[in-house]
């Protein structure tokens, strides 16, 4: 029983990273019908930059509070300034021409970031893996028994952080003008364009949105794996958008249940069965979701008359 318990609680800590990411993956698609497969190496941008503001802050202020919110602040914003560059120059020029062009450009700017960054020049870190600062000493909070079940610091304050920010999402697309505009454009956007909605700035804040929230899931994974390397982007976003297309993608709560569903799933597989298997376990997870209901949990197929 404390083995489950422990696993239970591993793989809510891991499900609410991927759920972070996830929501950029939905959030780009329920407005643009974009997969943005460039948004996991926007997370790895923002882990790079928490990276180099860890060390400029120094070991001791790096610690402290107000260094762990200047850190998450210059990257999320950082990242929140390099989704409104993407959107502007890559993507928007492509919006009225086929999806598939959109598609390859999204392909071809995650290479470009994620090979780019293995480049030893000038601010560029290079391919080695490098180990993130300890911003967050781990402490044992929570022991039960003879540490049968260890609940450590970091994983209340990535699961605090992680479910705030999920909070402070859905507060904003469902009580707010800019949320009421954000899935008018969602539904048309050129019928929301002609009934006075300014389409090209919705898009832009949703993409500066998306990767602030990918760049607080970035730091919340490097605070807990600590190796950061410019390959962490694939990986972890392509575990993200798997989470997405199992809870919907496009739908918010989809995409946080599937994020959930995927982290428990990998932590059993690990806890029971073998390590190696968690990335066959976690694809075979998709296409048993998919084969059952080809829209994802939530989500709905749509009939399109062609």
């Amino acid at each position: 029983m404390s083995q489950l318990l422990q696993h239970l609680i591993n793989g809510l800590a891991s499900g609410t990273i991927y759920a972070l990411v996830a929501l950029g993956y939905t959030m780009v698609y329920g407005v643009l019908k974009l997969i943005n497969f460039a948004h996991g190496d926007v997370m790895m941008v923002g882990v790079y930059m928490g990276y180099a503001t860890a060390f400029a802050l120094g070991r001791e202020a790096q610690r402290s509070l107000w260094g762990v919110v200047v850190i998450f602040a210059v990257a999320m914003g950082g990242c929140a300034l390099l989704g409104f560059l993407i959107e502007r120059f890559a993507y928007r020029p492509l919006r009225e021409k086929p999806r598939l062009t959109a598609l390859i450009t999204a392909i071809g700017i995650s290479f470009a970031l994620s090979y780019g960054f293995q480049l030893d020049i000038g601010f560029l870190p290079g391919a080695s893996p490098r180990a993130f600062p300890e911003v967050i000493v781990p402490t044992e909070w929570f022991i039960v028994g003879d540490r049968d079940v260890v609940v450590w610091n970091w994983q209340v304050i990535s699961f605090l952080i992680a479910v705030t920010l999920m909070g402070a999402l859905q507060f904003l697309v469902y009580r707010t003008r800019f949320g009421k505009a954000m899935r008018a454009v969602s539904w048309d956007h050129r019928t929301a364009a002609l009934m006075g909605i300014p389409t090209d700035r919705i898009i832009a804040l949703t993409f500066m949105l998306s990767s602030a929230l990918a760049a607080g899931a970035g730091l919340l994974y490097a605070i807990k794996d600590t190796s950061v390397s410019p390959l962490m982007g694939l990986y972890v976003g392509l575990k993200a958008f798997v989470a997405a297309v199992i809870g919907g993608i496009g739908n918010v709560p989809g995409a946080v249940v599937g994020a959930l569903l995927l982290g428990l799933v990998e932590e059993f597989v690990v806890g029971y069965a073998a390590s190696t298997w968690r990335d066959a376990v976690a694809f075979g997870f998709l296409i048993l979701v998919l084969l059952v209901k080809p829209g994802g949990l939530f989500g709905r197929v749509a009939a399109e008359k062609v």
